[in-house]
Parts: C-alpha cells; sequence; structure tokens
C-alpha cells in the first residue's frame, strides 16, 4: 500500500505553512518571560498545529493504493453423462483415468487457484464419475464459467469430454466468450461401432379423435451392411404396425413415415421398437416410448332451417373449413329428431318462422342452454322470435325487408379482424333484415352496425350478448350468399367472410370456464429430467381467489403407486414442484375444502423417457481438436492427461495479474489528524500555563 497526497497543489501547503510560521512568530517573537529553548518548542507546536488546522480548511484528498495478487485460475470440467460411461475406447482403465484426473487438479493446486465442475444435463461443483447425465450441455458449462469468472484472471480450462453433446448450443461458439485456452481430454472410442438405432421420432403431442396422423421414424445403421432389421409400433401394449428394412450401407439413415390412427380418447402410450442385428454395441436405443394425447376436439354446430337456402351452403361451407368443428344441417322434418344438447352451437337459419312449424324443436333448444346464433330473414316469424329470447325485441314488423350494409363498429374486440378484412366488408352488397324499430339489450356487443344507403346508424346489424353466461350472436339479417359473390367477383385470395364466420363460431362455442377449483400443470408433457411444476387457484362464492385451506395433490403412475403432495400457497394461489419422475404416464387428483364444501379437480400429464446420450455412440474427437485449435489449446489422450501440468506451467500467457486499487479520500476524514491537533494544542497549553503564560 502507497499513500501520498492529492487534489491541492504544493503551493497551498506552502501557504497554509507560511500562516503557521507568521503565527507562531507573531505569538512568541516578543515574549521574553519564557526560555528559549522552550520559546522555540512552543513556537514550533503552534506553527505546526496551525499549518494542519489551515490546511484542513482546503479539505485536500489521500490517495490509497492498494496493489492485490490474483493468481490464475484452472477450471476443470469432466463430463458426467450416460455416453461416456457405455462406450470406452479399447484398454481404457477408468479407475487410472479418475486417479489421473485428481493428480491433475492436486499437481496444479500448487501454483494456481483450481475450480473442478462435472455436466450432464446440469452443471454441479467437483467431480463425479457415476455417468449419469441424460444429456449433455457443455454450452451450459462455458456459459457458467462465463458468469461466474468474469473478472477472474481464468488461465485455462480442461474439458474432459467425447465431444457428444445433444442439448444446449454448440460449446464451439462458447469458447470465443471466455479468453482463455482450452485443453481437451479425449474420452470415448471415435470409431464407429455394429449399431441400429431409432434417431428421432416426430409426432404431434394432440391429436383429434378419428383422425388418422403420421408419426416419422428416423432410424440409423452403422456398421450393419446387408442386415435387417423391423420396425414395430405398440400403441398400449398392442401392436398396430409393422414395416421390414433393408440395411444397404454401413453409414444408413432413413426417414419412415408411419400412418396411425386416433381412436380413443385420452393419452395413448405409443412404443417404436427395431429390432436387433447381431453383435449390436447396445440395444437401449432400439426402443423409444412417447405419448399422445387424443383429444374430442371437434365442436358440433347445428344448422337448423325451415327450408334450404344459400347461405345455409355458405355458413357450412366456412365452418368444415376449420378441423377442429363439425358442422350438420337439419331442415324442416329433421328438427323434431334433431337432439340439441348433443351440439356446442346452435345455428337458428329464420327460426322461429312466420309459420310456426318448428315450435317444439325451438322448445328443446331453449331447454338445452346451448349458446345460439339467431339469424334474421323474410321468412322468421318476429313475433315467435321475441317471445323465444329476452335479449333482443323487433317490434312494428309488417313483413316488409330494407337494405342493410355493414359498418364496422369501433371498439369490438372480441375478436380480431384485419383492417383489409374491414375494408372488403364495406364493399359488399347489402344483406335484407325485416323491417321494425330494434331495441337490443344496452350490455350486447356489435360486431357491425347498420348503415341504409350512405347513412351509418347506432343500430347493431352483427352482435352478442351474454345472459347469465349463455352468450347469443344475432345477425338481423340474411343474404350471405351475396358477400360470397363478392368475393368472387373481385378474386379475393383469403375470405374474409370465411373468417368472419368462423370466428364468429369459435366465440360463441367456447365455454367459459367458471370452476371454483382448479389445478394444473405447467405444460402437458415433460422429459424426464424436468421438474414437474403444478398450479391450482380457489374461488370463494363471489369467485374471488383465496388460499386460506390446504390443498392435497395425490398422483398416480401407470403401474398404481399413489405420491402424495401439499400444496404451498402463494400470494392468493398455490404452487407445487413435485420434482423429477420416471418416464410413463400419470394421473392426478387434488382436493381441499372451504366453506364446508369439498372440492375436487383431477388431471393427467405424462413424461417422456430420454435416450438422447444413447442415440450417438461414435465420439467425436474432431470438434474436440477443433475447441483445443480455436482457443490455443491443446487435445490429449486419457492416458496423457496428466501431461496438461506441464503445458500449462510452460505457458508464459497464464501468469499471476496484479490490480491495482486507488482510493481517494478526504482528509478531513482522518480522526488521528484531529487527535493529533488537539494533543499539539494540549501540550502547548500546558507549558504555558506551568510558566505562567496564561
Amino acid at each position: 500500500m502507497n499513500g501520498f497526497f492529492a487534489g491541492t497543489s504544493i503551493l497551498y501547503f506552502l501557504g497554509c505553512l507560511a500562516l503557521g510560521v507568521l503565527y507562531s512568530w507573531l505569538l512568541y517573537l516578543g515574549n521574553r518571560n519564557l526560555d528559549k529553548q522552550l520559546r522555540y518548542g512552543l513556537a514550533a507546536i503552534r506553527m505546526v498545529a496551525v499549518t494542519a488546522i489551515a490546511w484542513l480548511l482546503f479539505a485536500p484528498l489521500i490517495k490509497t493504493l492498494n496493489y492485490t495478487l490474483d493468481k490464475p485460475v484452472i477450471i476443470i470440467g469432466q463430463d458426467n453423462s450416460l455416453s461416456v460411461g457405455q462406450v470406452k475406447a479399447t484398454r481404457f482403465d477408468q479407475k487410472l483415468y479418475e486417479q489421473n484426473l485428481k493428480a491433475l487438479k492436486n499437481k496444479l493446486s500448487d501454483k494456481y487457484e483450481v475450480k473442478t465442475y462435472n455436466f450432464g444435463d446440469s452443471v454441479a461443483d467437483g467431480f463425479d464419475f457415476k455417468n449419469q447425465g441424460k444429456l449433455t450441455d457443455a454450452s451450459a458449462f462455458f456459459q457458467k464459467v462465463k458468469d461466474e469468472y468474469a473478472n477472474r484472471n481464468v488461465g485455462a480450462i480442461v474439458l474432459a469430454t467425447d465431444g457428444i453433446f445433444n442439448h444446449g448450443g454448440n460449446p464451439l461458439y462458447s469458447i470465443n466468450q471466455i479468453n482463455a485456452p482450452v485443453y481437451t481430454i479425449a474420452l470415448g472410442d471415435s470409431i464407429p461401432k455394429r449399431d441400429v438405432l431409432i434417431s428421432n421420432v416426430n409426432y404431434n403431442n394432440i391429436v383429434y379423435l378419428d383422425d388418422d396422423f403420421t408419426v416419422e421414424v428416423q432410424v440409423q445403421a452403422f456398421q450393419s451392411d446387408r442386415e435387417n432389421t423391423a420396425i414395430t409400433i405398440s400403441q398400449n401394449g398392442g401392436k398396430v404396425s409393422q414395416q421390414n428394412i433393408a440395411i444397404d450401407n454401413n453409414s444408413f439413415v432413413k426417414t419412415i413415415p408411419i400412418k396411425l390412427h386416433a381412436g380413443k380418447i385420452g393419452v395413448q402410450k405409443y412404443t417404436v421398437q427395431l429390432a436387433t442385428v447381431p453383435n449390436e454395441i447396445t440395444t437401449k436405443n432400439n426402443s423409444q416410448t412417447f405419448y399422445i394425447e387424443v383429444i374430442d376436439g371437434r365442436q358440433k354446430v347445428l344448422l337448423a332451417g325451415v327450408s334450404p337456402h344459400p347461405d345455409l351452403g355458405v355458413l357450412k361451407e366456412a365452418i368444415s373449413l376449420n378441423k377442429h368443428y363439425e358442422a350438420k344441417l337439419a331442415l324442416a322434418d329433421d328438427l323434431n329428431s334433431t337432439e340439441p344438447s348433443k351440439y356446442d352451437l346452435i345455428v337458428l337459419y329464420q327460426l322461429p318462422d312466420a309459420q310456426d312449424i318448428s315450435s317444439a324443436f325451438l322448445q328443446k333448444v331453449i331447454a338445452s342452454k346451448k349458446p345460439i346464433w339467431y339469424i334474421l330473414g323474410a321468412q322468421s316469424g318476429v313475433n315467435a322470435f321475441n317471445q323465444i329470447q329476452n335479449q333482443v325485441n323487433l317490434s312494428s314488423a309488417n313483413g316488409s325487408i330494407q337494405e342493410v350494409y355493414p359498418d364496422f363498429a369501433n371498439g369490438f374486440t372480441s375478436f380480431s379482424l384485419s383492417e383489409e378484412d374491414k375494408k372488403t366488408f364495406s364493399t359488399f352488397d347489402p344483406l335484407l333484415t325485416p323491417f321494425g324499430r330494434l331495441t337490443v339489450n344496452a350490455s350486447a356487443t356489435p360486431v357491425f352496425n347498420q348503415r341504409i344507403g350512405k347513412i351509418s346508424t347506432q343500430q347493431p346489424l352483427l352482435f352478442f350478448t351474454n345472459d347469465n353466461g349463455v352468450k347469443a350472436g344475432y345477425l338481423m339479417g340474411e343474404g350471405l350468399w351475396r358477400w360470397k359473390l363478392s368475393e368472387a367477383e373481385n378474386e379475393v385470395e383469403q375470405s374474409s367472410l370465411n373468417d368472419l364466420i368462423s370466428k364468429t363460431v369459435q366465440y360463441l362455442s367456447v365455454k367459459d370456464d367458471k370452476r371454483r377449483f382448479k389445478v394444473f400443470t405447467s405444460k402437458s408433457a415433460y422429459d424426464e429430467n424436468e421438474s414437474i411444476q403444478f398450479n391450482a387457484t380457489l374461488y370463494n362464492e363471489s369467485y374471488q381467489a383465496v388460499n386460506d385451506p390446504e390443498v392435497n395433490l395425490q398422483v398416480k403412475n401407470e403401474a398404481g403407486k399413489l405420491f402424495n403432495y401439499t400444496f404451498s400457497k402463494t400470494e392468493n394461489a398455490y404452487q407445487l414442484d413435485a420434482g423429477t419422475m420416471t418416464a410413463g404416464n400419470y394421473a392426478y387428483t387434488a382436493n381441499t375444502t372451504l366453506g364446508g364444501k369439498k372440492f375436487i379437480a383431477s388431471g393427467s400429464f405424462y413424461i417422456n423417457a430420454l435416450i438422447a446420450e444413447y442415440q450417438q455412440t461414435t465420439a467425436n474427437h474432431q470438434l474436440l481438436n477443433a475447441i483445443s485449435k480455436q482457443s490455443n489449446g491443446k487435445l490429449f489422450m486419457p492416458q496423457d492427461l496428466l501431461k496438461i501440468a506441464d503445458e500449462i506451467l510452460k505457458n508464459e500467457n497464464i501468469k499471476t495479474i496484479s490490480y491495482e486499487d486507488r482510493k481517494y479520500d478526504e482528509l478531513i476524514n482522518m480522526k488521528w489528524l484531529f487527535g493529533l491537533i488537539l494533543v499539539l494544542l494540549s501540550v502547548e497549553w500546558f507549558f504555558r500555563k506551568r510558566n505562567g503564560e496564561l
């Protein structure tokens, strides 16, 4: 440490000194009562005290220099993944390798600061030779080094791995962010071994009931020329597909599409199995299990009318374009045999009709409490329409009709329509609406208002209502077929009308979730190294979120084993981290009690097995060599790894760094200086008092 004054010039100091000399000279010059030596001594004391006091008035700064020595940090990263454990080079001695890696650490520790890590699907401190990591993410290791040693003197990195990286980014791009040589230890065997395997299965997690879907299976084979194998897919233990495969070279790759049928609702377990060939290095990569959730996702829409009409064809076509919706048309005599409760949305096209031949059917519709889309026209029975619903009233209707154009209503947000769509609708021909005075519930949400000629009105043309949670839609006019023709004439690529009908049907058919107790996982499919996260919400009778009572959870695996948990409380909800679980299909049930009433919620999730570490058995020493060369390091074989210490010791760029730390403090903060001044003045006072000068 070295300190000196800064922030003021020598002239200021000389001025303060001159002031001290002048003050002491004037005070003691003419004093003949004191002994000469004592007078000179007191004058010196007063000079120093006055100089110090004057100098403090200028508040100078003290600069302090601290020098810190930072030894180089050597970081050793050891691959702890399954791939390192399953394939070893010929004559590889695992115990000797472990001993030598520990000896390397001890040898380097004599001169450097050494940190050790192991990495697989995560990064942990220290060495771990169990080789249980189900993934290999070397980029996470380099990221940890970057984050934790950003301002440290990193001398070198020693990376012991087989070069098989199947998670995260390419480590070759990570080393550019760390200014240190990487010395790699090449584990594994770079000579291809005889093996057939399933390298990838591409599939959709969710499919719809009765749909055909395709699973793409990528098969690879090494050193297996002229062998034959077979690929089999089983669903819940029963075989559903099988194909024979002829291997025609030693580096065989083929993607096989397999069509399957979703015939059962729920989570379905599929297993892809590849027949073995003689003398395979491993058979753990010959099978792969995956889970697909089959849901009855099709919403059923009933198009009900008295007689055929081109508008009904337009509606059915637009609804059927969305594979999640199924439209059925029921006319005249078919209405009485139709059960409305089986449908998610009912479109009443000009029903009730003027002849009132559908009254029995309409009674069943109202009793079903299903969402309804009313479309009025020239055949509508207006009086009956006013009676079966209470959101809209069309009075003074005399049976005549009028032409009405659509005028987009500002502020509509229930679903989105593009600006291009809005312009398109403004060019459409008019719809024909029953003439009369229209009264609509104030809470109605209009999509289009009525424009008569060039006059825009506030009377809605297409709008929605919500009566105690039951949605309803109203289109106060017929003639959608005219809009379809307008699009055809203008050669529109994307039909705005189809988009409007589809979004209207979706909005009306989607059910609001009013359950008071909800429990759900953060996602439906996990990998087996991921933690399972649960969330829960509980509402009181006023539908306010509460979390006073305890919530218990029971998880059951495919074998019937039960796991019990209790949720933790957050601010106004519940959360649970159940940790990792083995691959398989799971069902869960949660329960709680609020106000003497018991609530139960259930669901399911599945966990995919990770086999990435078995899908590549040939070590990638070329990548390790590239990492070493790009970082000015060097590649070593396991039997030579102790030579890394000598390589690091002779590297002149790996050396201790001295850091200079400068610190400035105000002189007035130095308490000892005040003590010195007080002592000087006290001594002076004592001798003056003793000699009768006070």
